[in-house]
């Protein structure tokens, strides 16, 4: 008896001891010269300051995040902010709001608005980071680390490093999105990064004492493209994969997409080694369709054992087939506590990922043929304010991808990749298990599009590439290779509305996301709209009540609601599109240099060339 009080005294012990952190940020824009170079970037600072600041707090702590938008001037930008994989357990009432996705859990914070985001972590430990989710903003450096340190860590270190990896655009994140959809880029084609950063640096160092053990968290907090990791003659042994203790696993290449995070425990050397060493950090090419001459894919960052001693020289014959064969494969992770499969699932939704133009000339991304297209007011408003029809998919309109999950199902989510790209998707709310994952199916450079679907390899359950592992790999963040197939499984026992999208951010902005609306009435119970939360809604113009077009006289009633622009017209193809638009623009060119030559003498600045029409021509086989 006197065992089972303990027990049951032990949450009450815990609770006394936890800490409460308030953090009180007002966003503004900064220019700063990147360290190491001499390039000046206007970034996205907190109380002036940039790099933003690393969180750490414990198991249980509490925290409190004022945010305020300071953003002002021409861009003055709508902003939110978001925890990347704490659950926000909804059993505790009123966590959902703290999530951060705009118009998914809150309304968007305009300039002058404050908004609290306050919540405990009560039950995860590990890497994680936080960051904007208000368009591609984080990628203009509104991003940092987020650790909940664990006092029953279990494994031994002397001393523990945190560091993150990212790809770095000059120009501001609002006018790379413009540029990216237009249809001046009717391929798609993502932006190219400018540079890779190591802790937001040029490159970076580590110091290294002998004979210590390190544990190093390392995070991508990149917009698009994945990276390797490898350290010159040490190993990494693998002990968590997204806030996830794993069964150690050691190898010499790491790699991460975006949004994932590895922690590993490096051994020093035994005794004091002659020179220093190469934490060599390498992009992954496959995902660039160019690459600039300018474009550094490896950066060589040093392991300091003497600073006496001359910097580490980068290490040679780093291919992208040595590094692929070398990397840990994720799949083959195991939980530390071998956390068994979902043997069976009660639902399953298989989402096939596609890219298409449509008939304004923008590329899009597509679930099912869908593309995400935000509602007019935030879903968790129409969750909290539908009553009894909170569980009829009519009312959150045909433009979110909007699934309706019954309490502790188990849920099987099947991805099918239509496309030739890499895509880490990231699930708000829950980790889940990766049961199967098949390799990538790249389809060379002289691909034809029409075959797209012929190169595919979707995912056959009768037949599966290999088997269900009984202890899988559970994460918050998986990669599904190009033109293969990742499934996963997951209980849906978080009652929310949760934002599942790829964590390119720039294949987000195209709309590849579906949102998940898990036990609605469970959290219609659980959870009310905050007065912070209305009056930042009421800020923007937006209702807080309705349906997904912000009707609520008559919750059926879709007029208004944003969708996405109609398809082609039927026989007009991508090349003849691309063929029609080049064609109007040399027209206008001409008419525009006929009048500017018979105006003036002066030549104009932003002459469209000859060889670059003939570049766009000869790219998509048009004839001219």
């Amino acid at each position: 008896m006197f065992i089972q009080f303990l027990l049951l005294l032990l949450p009450l012990v815990q609770w006394c001891h936890a800490e409460t952190h308030t953090f009180n940020f007002t966003t503004s824009y900064k220019n700063v010269t990147i360290p190491g170079t001499n390039r000046v970037k206007q970034v996205i600072a907190f109380n002036d300051e940039w790099p933003l600041p690393e969180i750490h707090i414990n198991k249980g702590d509490r925290v409190q995040i004022y945010l305020t938008n300071g953003f002002e001037g021409i861009h003055r930008a709508l902003t939110s902010l978001h925890v990347h994989g704490i659950f926000h357990n909804t059993s505790y009432g009123n966590r959902l709001q703290m999530d951060g996705p705009s118009m998914i859990t809150q309304c968007p914070i305009p300039p002058g608005q404050t908004y609290l985001y306050n919540f405990t972590v009560d039950n995860q430990v590990g890497t994680y980071w936080y960051h904007a989710h208000q368009g591609a903003q984080y990628g203009d450096g509104f991003r940092g680390a987020f650790i909940v340190h664990d006092p029953e860590i279990p494994f031994e270190f002397d001393e523990e490093m945190v560091f993150t990896i990212t790809d770095l655009y000059y120009e501001p994140y609002y006018d790379i999105e413009k540029q990216f959809l237009s249809r001046y880029n009717p391929m798609g084609n993502e932006p190219i990064p400018n540079q890779f950063l190591f802790n937001e640096k040029s490159w970076g160092e580590m110091k290294f004492e002998v004979d210590k053990t390190y544990l190093i968290r390392f995070i991508n907090v990149g917009l698009f493209v994945s990276q390797y990791l490898t350290l010159e003659d040490h190993s990494f042994e693998i002990v968590e994969v997204d806030g996830v203790y794993v069964k150690s696993n050691v190898t010499d290449v790491l790699y991460l997409a975006a949004g994932q995070r590895i922690s590993v425990l490096v051994h020093s050397k035994k005794s004091k080694p002659n020179k220093n060493y190469a934490l060599m950090q390498i992009a992954d090419d496959t995902m660039l369709d160019t690459i600039p001459e300018t474009l550094n894919l490896q950066i060589t960052n040093q392991v300091i054992y003497d600073y006496d001693l001359d910097d580490a020289e980068p290490l040679k014959n780093l291919t992208q087939e040595t590094l692929d064969k070398r990397a840990s494969n994720d799949f083959y992770l195991t939980t530390l506590h071998e956390t068994p499969l979902y043997e069976k699932y009660d639902n399953q939704i298989v989402l096939d990922v596609r890219m298409d133009t449509l008939g304004d000339g923008v590329k899009y991304a597509f679930f099912n043929n869908i593309t995400y297209v935000p509602p007019r007011i935030p879903v968790l408003t129409t969750v909290l304010t539908a009553g009894k029809l909170v569980t009829n998919p009519a009312i959150y309109g045909d433009n979110i991808n909007a699934f309706i999950l019954e309490k502790d199902s188990i849920v099987e989510i099947v991805l099918n990749n239509y496309d030739t790209g890499r895509h880490p998707f990231h699930f708000h709310g829950h980790n889940f298990q990766v049961v199967q994952k098949s390799p990538g199916f790249h389809v060379g450079e002289n691909f034809d599009p029409s075959l797209q679907d012929k190169m595919t390899v979707p995912y056959n359950e009768s037949s599966p590439l290999m088997e269900y592992p009984d202890f899988p790999m559970i994460r918050d963040t998986v990669i599904l290779e190009p033109n293969g197939h990742t499934v996963i499984r997951f209980k849906a026992n978080n009652p929310g509305v949760w934002f599942f999208h790829c964590h390119v951010d720039w294949h987000l902005q195209q709309g590849l996301a579906a949102v998940f609306i898990e036990d609605p009435q469970t959290l219609q119970q659980r959870e009310t709209l905050t007065d912070n939360y209305k009056e930042v809604c009421d800020s923007v113009g937006m209702a807080n009540k309705g349906n997904a077009a912000g009707h609520s006289n008559d919750w059926l009633n879709m007029e208004g609601l944003p969708r996405q622009p109609k398809p082609l017209a039927p026989g007009f193809t991508l090349k003849g599109y691309i063929a029609f638009f080049i064609s109007t623009i040399v027209g206008l060119w001409g008419l525009y240099s006929i009048t500017q030559y018979g105006l003036t003498e002066v030549i104009p600045d932003d002459e469209v060339t000859y060889d670059t029409l003939k570049k766009v021509l000869d790219d998509n086989n048009i004839q001219y």
